[in-house]
């Protein structure tokens, strides 16, 4: 008994699903892989081009870094950011990771111990004051750019001293470039750690009589006296 008919009618019945299956294939290859991404690149590019460019920031035609990636500032006249648990350096961009110790892990209990050491050593002169607690542990991420606004507060004395500025002016510039919840409600409050920092510089960089001016401004414009957030109190 022969199959070859039977072979041959079935090759022939199946022609007609391959094409409409080649060509649907073909078809969304070239509207996810190509037509869309080329259209919301060229939204993003036409509308938002900072921002899907990586929100990077450029002093004197040199990019010193990103508004969305932390950097790790160790010199007294800076505001420091969150420890970094990102391998082999902290903030490594190209490798977002977090330490992933649990709370009875003894290793956080140490590396906490360690950078609480650190600070007070760098601060003597909050030995005294809570340590906010996003200052002694990393986040998720590892590229975390903001801290706290208690967080900023606890070091500005450190900064203040090293840049010999009025504490008064760091204060203002604090509450100048705090962010607060959207609407009232959605987030929490924080700072951007090298917008601080690019703040910090400029203001240092002024002459003796601005700085006072502007001081005096801000300390206006915010209230002579500005409130210093409750920190968080980490181990000690």
């Amino acid at each position: 008994m022969s199959t070859a008919p039977e072979i041959a009618d079935e090759s022939h019945t199946r022609l007609p699903l391959l094409r409409p299956l080649l060509s649907t294939f073909i078809a969304l290859f070239v509207l996810t892989a190509a037509a869309y991404p080329a259209l919301v690149t060229a939204l993003a590019q036409t509308l938002f081009p900072r921002r899907a460019n990586g929100s990077l920031v450029e002093r004197h035609g040199h990019i010193v870094g990103s508004w969305l990636i932390g950097q790790s500032f160790t010199a007294p006249g800076f505001f420091w950011s969150r420890p970094s648990a990102t391998t082999p350096t902290p903030y490594n961009a190209a490798n977002s990771s977090a330490s992933n110790l649990g709370p009875s892990n003894p290793a956080l209990l140490a590396a906490v111990r360690r950078r609480v050491g650190k600070l007070r050593a760098a601060d003597p002169n909050e030995r005294h004051t809570p340590i906010p607690v996003d200052l002694v542990t990393s986040s998720a991420s590892g590229l975390d750019p903001d801290i706290s606004i208690a967080a900023a507060y606890y070091q500005a004395g450190r900064v203040a001293q090293a840049r010999h500025l009025p504490l008064s002016l760091v204060h203002a510039l604090i509450a100048r470039e705090a962010h607060h919840p959207s609407w009232g409600f959605l987030g929490t409050p924080h700072v951007n750690v090298l917008r601080l920092n690019l703040a910090l510089i400029a203001a240092s960089q002024r002459p003796a009589h601005a700085t006072t001016q502007s001081t005096d401004r801000q300390a206006n414009r915010h209230g002579r006296t500005t409130p210093r957030p409750r920190a968080a109190s980490a181990a000690n």
